[in-house]
């Protein structure tokens, strides 16, 4: 990467993390794009070289955000050659990404206010990690290393996620109905049934 390129990535990650620091703080309304380039110590038109609007450095925060967290946690299962099966493959990671949700109420917070699913699917398809991966492909590389063939596998991810996200948010800030780890064996069930509700069929390898 070139000197310019690189400095237009410092300055893209600051625009970026101060206005995580602002939405997280003062709120998403409550916060301006003046807010945002003066905490972040650059000229207005520096802004818009990488963002249209508030909105969408919001969007692009927590399409950001939330690849961040699949990347982590695809790294950590990763290191778990022993995890071989899809079904536990997919409650690890999921495990990973509430874990670090609970440790980090903020992000918590900012993700269930304002993810949808349209943001989080081109978040997967449009970043990248160094290896030039997007979280989609590595989704799919699951998929396909599973030995299983999947009925609508997209559908299937969607109501993960909705599942997942609906389930957690009060008892990590809240503790209702009932505390995170009582939670946790019946939301991982559920995906258990999930996953097994979308199996057509054991892939036959030549």
């Amino acid at each position: 990467m070139g000197k310019i390129e690189q400095n237009k990535k410092i300055k893209m990650e600051s625009l970026l993390n101060t206005a995580f620091t602002l939405f997280t703080s003062k709120g998403f309304q409550n916060t301006s794009i003046s807010d945002i380039v003066k905490n972040a110590g650059v000229a207005k038109g520096t802004f818009y070289l990488y963002f249209t609007d508030k909105y969408d450095i919001r969007n692009k925060l927590i399409a950001h955000k939330a690849t961040s967290l699949f990347y982590d946690a695809y790294a950590s299962l990763c290191t778990r050659p022993d995890i071989v099966s899809f079904e536990e493959q997919l409650i690890y990671m999921t495990d990973y990404i509430i874990e670090r949700l609970n440790t980090d109420k903020s992000l918590l917070n900012f993700i269930a206010k304002h993810l949808s699913w349209g943001i989080f699917r081109n978040s997967l398809i449009s970043f990248h990690d160094s290896n030039n991966h997007n979280a989609y492909e590595l989704f799919n590389d699951l998929l396909r290393q599973s030995g299983l063939a999947f009925r609508a596998p997209e559908i299937m991810i969607y109501m993960i996620i909705e599942l997942t996200s609906g389930t957690i948010y009060n008892p990590i800030l809240y503790g209702q109905p009932v505390p995170l780890d009582q939670i946790k064996p019946h939301l991982y069930d559920a995906i258990r049934s999930q996953i097994r509700r979308h199996i057509i069929a054991q892939q036959e390898h030549p």
